[in-house]
């Protein structure tokens, strides 16, 4: 399938989302890896997995990039090699990145009553009193929450962050589309400005250190 959407945040800073309805083998013909790609793809177990790897080198490709553009360091963290700051993410049929000239974080995360069930793992004491669960979009802003605390995880790598300890979001309601959150953790005090929103079932969130 082409580019499912593109969203222009400002004039810096982009997401493209890719639904991935191609199979491993269309994906595979389409895109040139190098050499330490290749090794990672092949030694990837899930075809979902692969697919989504894959997908994101079609998402590149759109904005002028390769495999070979995209390098990742030891921690995990992508990078492109012109300095531009990217964040990748993919959840099921999704792949989905953000390229901007600040430093940024994104995730996708599938909507599902799973969140309900290790809610008591992430949502910090203080979140509990605005995160309502006879709420009608509890399971919505419980999944936003998650979303917004892998993002600042992506974008701080701090070793021995802990989603319900150290980062807790300010209130919010699904029609703000945004909210502050705060890291903080062995004297690391750190606010983002998170922004949200929903893709067909899933939802999408990316910040920036404020």
């Amino acid at each position: 399938m082409p580019l499912h959407q593109v969203i222009t945040v400002n004039h810096k800073t982009q997401i493209l989302l890719w639904k991935i309805t191609e199979s491993y083998d269309e994906l595979m013909a389409q895109v040139q890896l190098k050499d330490k790609s290749a090794k990672r793809l092949e030694g990837m177990k899930s075809e979902m997995h692969r697919r989504g790897f894959l997908s994101v080198r079609k998402l590149l490709a759109q904005i002028g990039y390769t495999d070979f553009d995209l390098h990742y360091d030891a921690t995990g963290k992508p990078h492109l090699q012109n300095g531009t700051h990217i964040s990748i993410t993919h959840s099921h049929e999704f792949s989905a990145i953000i390229v901007s000239d600040q430093i940024v974080g994104i995730d996708l995360e599938l909507c599902r009553e799973k969140a309900a069930v290790i809610a008591h793992k992430f949502v910090h004491e203080t979140e509990s009193e605005f995160m309502d669960p006879a709420d009608p979009e509890y399971i919505q802003k419980l999944t936003v929450l998650w979303g917004a605390k892998e993002v600042i995880f992506k974008i701080r790598n701090e070793i021995g962050i802990s989603f319900k300890d150290h980062v807790r979001a300010e209130p919010f309601a699904l029609r703000d589309k945004q909210t502050l959150a705060h890291l903080e953790m062995d004297g690391v005090h750190k606010t983002f400005r998170v922004y949200f929103e929903t893709v067909e079932n899933f939802v999408l969130v990316f910040a920036f250190e404020a």
